[in-house]
């Protein structure tokens, strides 16, 4: 497979669209770069959603993407990677798979250079990427006021609290749900 000049084996690898933290420039690429580093991750480019989907902040300014195709307003940026079996495995533990954080569920995303005309459409990429699980996502729509952002970008970043600097006295599951029951 061939995207943007970089060959990967297809048989080993799986397209990840990163939308929020673990993009360049923010908390968790560290951990980007370090699967980089260890050939268990290439940066492919910088891609854009096919449809529309709502793009919001969570508990602490933890970006969300919700599974609601068609709703939220804007095709949403971010980047594309290609990712080794271990170092998606290294991914689900971060994004909480198991805790019911996060789910990774396809996409189909588009190169960034090609959204003018047609929309990219003619190189559009299946992928997959991490929205937030099905079982608060409403909630946390509901929450957001129904209004999503385009990227999560420096500004909307504003607020991001580290792991190791939330409270310890409850899950992040937890904080979830509180956090959809405020106002």
């Amino acid at each position: 497979m061939t995207i943007s000049g970089n060959t990967v084996d297809a048989s080993k690898q799986t397209l990840i669209f990163s939308y929020g933290t673990l993009k360049r420039g923010f908390a968790n690429h560290p951990l980007m770069e370090d699967l980089i580093s260890r050939k268990d991750a290439v940066f492919m480019g910088n891609y854009v959603t096919d449809l529309q989907l709502p793009l919001v902040r969570g508990p602490h300014g933890v970006p969300f993407l919700l599974n609601f195709p068609g709703t939220g307003g804007h095709r949403v940026r971010g980047e594309l990677y290609s990712v080794s079996d271990s170092g998606l495995q290294r991914l689900d533990v971060l994004e909480g798979i198991t805790l019911g954080h996060y789910e990774r569920l396809p996409i189909t995303v588009c190169p960034e250079i090609c959204d003018a005309g047609d929309g990219g459409r003619r190189m559009a990429v299946d992928a997959e990427a991490y929205y937030a699980h099905r079982s608060f996502a409403e909630d946390m729509w509901r929450r957001s006021g129904r209004e999503g952002f385009e990227s999560y970008s420096q500004e909307v970043a504003k607020g991001y609290v580290r792991r190791d600097l939330r409270p310890k006295d409850r899950s992040f599951r937890e904080q979830i749900t509180l956090f959809c029951s405020s106002n």
